[in-house]
């Protein structure tokens, strides 16, 4: 447990995939501490919650769920039995979690979808089996009470800043933004377009990054890596950043067809295993996306097979 300014206090968990750690946080409130995020459900939640409870002088008595990837909202049942905490998830955010994690077929309809966008058989199968081995470790809290932008939590204000989750929401107070994975120090958050999402996700991501630099916070607690010193700064690299990407998807196509597998292949090279290729194909379309919107980019196809053009 590490002790950040104003009295927060910042719980780090392991994570055995990718970057191996993600961030949760313990804000001091009137009534108690307000959890921010659980990480995932792995099977010692309660050797790794018993000392943290122990340690803290009041009770936890909400949780508020930034997003619903695993790393973030899997362990929120665990930490919800352990503390006897209300859980609070934002309204879009919680629907999509029931859609996905609640789905006996998420895996299969993700697989067909990359499947329709160049990603190959054998990767799709792959993937579609990973998917299913991560089911036991995402035990989310059902019906939370759910948030809108807006809305207080103990005196923090409600921020929807969709993106890297189509639902996600920050917590702002003092200047303070407790960010999730809205913003990161060392990477760029991954924004990937998936089944069931929003048409736009990287449009979206761009415009929260415009309102968080109008915002000004001072600091963002992030949920992986260091704290962000200077969010405004941080926001600005990161929308420079996915216009060099526009450009070089843009110069990847040409005037015959190319799935979005193809041009994923020519961002972020070849040799990824199943599940970097899905992070990859998904940015990929995140950004294909944006740039048909922008009339940049023509689309062609349907569900069974889609590719893309120079406009």
């Amino acid at each position: 447990m590490t002790a950040l300014p104003a009295g927060i206090r910042r719980l780090t968990f392991p994570l055995p995939l990718g970057i191996g750690h993600v961030h949760c946080y313990l804000l001091p409130g009137s009534d108690g501490w307000t959890l921010v995020d659980t990480g995932l459900g792995l099977p010692d939640a309660e050797s790794r919650w018993e000392p943290v409870l122990e340690e803290l002088a009041a009770p936890v008595t909400r949780i508020v769920v930034t997003h619903f990837h695993p790393d973030h909202a899997g362990g929120g049942a665990d930490a919800q039995a352990l503390t006897g905490a209300r859980v609070l998830q934002g309204a879009h955010d919680y629907d999509q979690c029931e859609a996905v994690w609640g789905s006996s077929d998420w895996s299969e309809r993700l697989a067909e979808y990359l499947r329709a966008h160049g990603l190959p058989e054998a990767q799709a199968n792959e993937l579609r089996d990973e998917s299913r081995l991560f089911a036991p470790f995402i035990r989310y809290a059902r019906d939370p009470e759910r948030l809108a932008e807006g809305d207080e939590v103990d005196g923090w204000r409600v921020l929807e800043l969709p993106g890297h989750a189509d639902g996600h929401i920050c917590l702002l107070r003092d200047r303070i933004l407790v960010a999730g994975d809205h913003l990161l120090s060392k990477i760029s958050p991954t924004v990937g377009l998936h089944p069931d999402s929003r048409p736009d996700p990287l449009g979206d991501y761009l415009a929260s990054l415009e309102r968080t630099i109008e915002l000004a916070p001072t600091v963002a607690l992030a949920g992986h890596n260091d704290t962000v010193e200077d969010p405004v700064a941080r926001a600005r690299e990161i929308i420079e950043h996915h216009r060099r990407r526009l450009d070089e998807a843009v110069r990847a196509l040409a005037s015959e067809p190319r799935s979005a597998y193809g041009v994923s292949l020519a961002l972020f090279g070849e040799g990824l295993d199943a599940s970097n290729s899905r992070f990859a194909l998904a940015e990929t379309l995140a950004h294909l996306e944006r740039l048909v919107h922008e009339g940049r980019v023509a689309r062609t196809g349907d569900d069974g097979a889609v590719s893309y053009t120079a406009a």
